[in-house]
């Protein structure tokens, strides 16, 4: 193997995706900071918080930019450590640009569904990350052979019904953005499939591009509607 090669290798298993997100959101937070704070609801704005109305008068780039968003130095904190942790395996598994597309849709997913459900202001990356869990729960599904994802798959869906009981009883928490993610992230690994692992199924994959496809499409439709 050459040194050229061995770069390239090397390259190819680095989580550069995964720490990019993070150094893009520290960013962020870094300039809402000097911004004024980002518990700042006007900062949170003009940064692109959720925003219901904003988005019904057009301003559909706030489905998108919430996921980079924090409020508060806790809520970047634990989101980030979630996310290294969590990225850094699924990168692996389905290679970078896979990985960033479903992390994309997921929280994009989570933002339409809080749009439909929520009329809270919200930012976060939970969005984007409940999908990551969900994809966790795709490969359960597609290789549940294989012992190693059977078991992740499982430790993944008690965290993620733990989370959703949090959920329910803490106040403020965008709980529509996070099942909307979790759901997102799930059949857009399926979209995207995982060729490193194994082949998935194409009628699922079909089925689960339709169904996130229409599912966009219409909550979009229902939130515009209220």
């Amino acid at each position: 193997m050459t040194n050229w090669q061995r770069r390239i290798r090397q390259l190819d298993q680095a989580p550069f995706i995964t720490v990019g997100l993070i150094a893009i959101m520290v960013l962020v937070y870094l300039a809402m900071t000097l911004a004024g704070g980002s518990t700042n609801i006007n900062v949170l704005i003009t940064f692109g918080a959720k925003v219901n109305a904003l988005i019904q008068q057009g301003q559909w780039w706030r489905l998108i930019t919430p996921i980079f968003l924090h409020i508060g130095f806790t809520h970047i904190l634990m989101n980030m450590i979630t996310l290294y942790f969590v990225g850094i395996q699924l990168e692996a598994a389905f290679g970078h640009l896979r990985y960033l597309g479903i992390f994309l849709l997921a929280g994009v997913g989570g933002n339409i569904a809080s749009f439909c459900f929520s009329d809270s202001l919200s930012a976060g990356a939970s969005t984007a990350i409940f999908g990551l869990f969900g994809a966790f729960l795709m490969l359960g599904e597609s290789f549940w052979q294989n012992a190693v994802i059977r078991q992740l798959a499982n430790t993944f869906l008690a965290f993620i019904v733990m989370n959703l009981a949090f959920d329910l009883f803490t106040p403020g928490i965008d709980l529509a953005g996070h099942i909307g993610g979790l759901v997102a992230g799930f059949l857009a690994a399926y979209l995207m499939g995982v060729p490193r692992i194994g082949k998935v199924n194409l009628v699922k994959r079909l089925i689960a591009t339709v169904v996130l496809i229409g599912g966009f499409v219409w909550l979009v439709l229902h939130g515009m509607a209220q």
